[in-house]
């Protein structure tokens, strides 16, 4: 193991040699005059000698300090140009996110200005596949599934909320339609239904209904479009129909809701946690996810 005091300290030193100033290497380095000085003082008590003496002239290096000094710079500059020659190029500040396509465009899409206003120096790239030169340009994974990925930092963000919904022109004198007779509209995941038919009516103790008769569709946006058009009824998620409930061009059967069992979980790869603009997307996910 290497006996070497703190990069930090060695960063100190490079400073005060290079402005010949405590004062001056305190405001390049954001930090006060007296943590500049307890900084040289540890490192003169690891080297057992002085690195720096005042004259009349101002502060002046000592003849190991002349010594040490270079080699540092070269030292840092080896350090500097090894980070650069690994680092992903023009992605210091570039968010890199997979998003389920119909998750980013209905629910992301819809929030993003708030993160956007809060973190202008952040540069967001959302996509909805994997498919990247390297993976080590994704920062996270939104994923829809059952439970947390264990080869990945995986945290729950939010559940699905089951609704059955039907356009207004299916009410009749504000009565809701009978699910009994018109199409419902379901959805194909890795081409099978998902069984959110069977899942709500099962919470509503409905088992007069056919749940395997209608209409299939291999995207949700396509149900929410037909469900719109009045062309049967779909049981949705309700996050992902905020924009539809609230301008009510989709009205709920009933307002039972079906919890889960799918939910959107995110996903971060553990050599990523530790970045500061994975940090602050997180959290600001838990927020918007759990108003």
């Amino acid at each position: 193991m290497r006996q070497l005091p703190s990069l930090n300290t060695l960063r100190v030193f490079e400073e005060v040699a290079r402005h010949r100033s405590f004062s001056q290497a305190a405001l390049s380095l954001n930090v006060t005059q007296g943590a500049v000085s307890r900084q040289i003082k540890q490192l003169e008590d690891y080297l057992g000698v002085a690195l720096f003496v005042r004259t009349p002239q101002g502060l002046s290096l000592t003849e190991t300090g002349i010594r040490l000094s270079p080699q540092l710079a070269q030292a840092f500059d080896h350090i500097e140009n090894a980070l650069q020659a690994v680092r992903v190029p023009n992605l210091r500040q570039r968010l890199r996110v997979v998003v389920p396509p119909t998750w980013g465009t209905r629910w992301l899409s819809t929030h993003l200005r708030t993160f956007c206003e809060r973190y202008p120096d952040i540069s967001l790239s959302v996509t909805n596949t994997s498919a990247h030169d390297s993976l080590a340009e994704v920062d996270c994974i939104i994923r829809w599934g059952l439970e947390a990925d264990s080869h990945c930092s995986s945290q729950l963000l939010v559940m699905e909320r089951h609704i059955a919904v039907a356009s207004p022109e299916l009410f009749i004198d504000g009565q809701p339609p009978d699910v009994r007779t018109l199409p419902l509209l379901h959805i194909l995941h890795d081409g099978k239904r998902l069984k959110v038919w069977e899942n709500w009516l099962t919470a509503m103790g409905r088992d007069d209904v056919d749940a395997a008769r209608g209409l299939e569709f291999s995207t949700l946006d396509q149900v929410i479009h037909t469900a719109v058009a009045g062309g049967g009824l779909a049981v949705i998620d309700r996050q992902m129909i905020e924009k539809e409930l609230a301008n009510a061009s989709l009205l709920p059967i009933t307002p039972v809701e079906v919890i889960g069992p799918y939910g959107y979980w995110l996903n971060v790869a553990h050599d990523k946690q530790g970045l500061s603009k994975v940090r602050l997307f997180t959290e600001w996910l838990g927020l918007v996810s759990n108003p």
